[in-house]
């Protein structure tokens, strides 16, 4: 199972973990990292639908941990974004991306892991409700109130 698991979800893993870091070499550590606290508590699933999901999450949250502890400058030591600028548009400029990384590792979890599904991998609400378990009008919510405190952390960003 756990093999099957490997295989149908391994890249999956792999590409999130990399979006949210910026870099293979840690993409590769967050993917090993999940799939041993895989076999280390023994998750049981119904199908692999369900351990898609758990994987996928588990690969955005670990990759948020792996920021947060790379941590070693201050988003202050950055000049503010451009205006107009928008969170899903990052990719443009890699000082961004990694400014960007760095807020949303100091977000709270679930609005971390829900800002990354949306603007990261690009997700619609409906698609990151479905994979968080929740409302769409949660998703919604948490949205706009982490575009608003990203956007003060940021500079002032629209």
């Amino acid at each position: 199972m756990l093999e099957q698991l490997f295989n149908a979800h391994h890249d999956k893993v792999f590409r999130a973990a990399y979006r949210v870091t910026g870099n293979a070499s840690d993409a590769e550590d967050v993917v090993q990292t999940v799939f041993l606290r895989l076999i280390r508590n023994q998750q049981q699933f119904q199908d692999i639908e369900e351990a898609g999901n758990y994987l996928y999450r588990a690969g955005v949250n670990a990759a948020l941990d792996v920021v947060r502890a790379r941590r070693t400058s201050s988003l202050d030591e950055h000049d503010p974004p451009e205006p107009g600028w928008k969170p899903d548009r990052a990719h443009h400029s890699p000082e961004l991306r990694e400014r960007m990384r760095l807020a949303v590792s100091q977000l709270h979890p679930t609005a971390a892991e829900m800002f990354v599904l949306r603007y990261f991998e690009g997700y619609d609400n409906v698609e990151v409700a479905r994979i968080l378990n929740t409302t769409e009008g949660t998703v919604a919510v948490t949205l706009h109130r982490t575009r608003t405190r990203l956007q003060k952390e940021l500079g002032g960003i629209r």
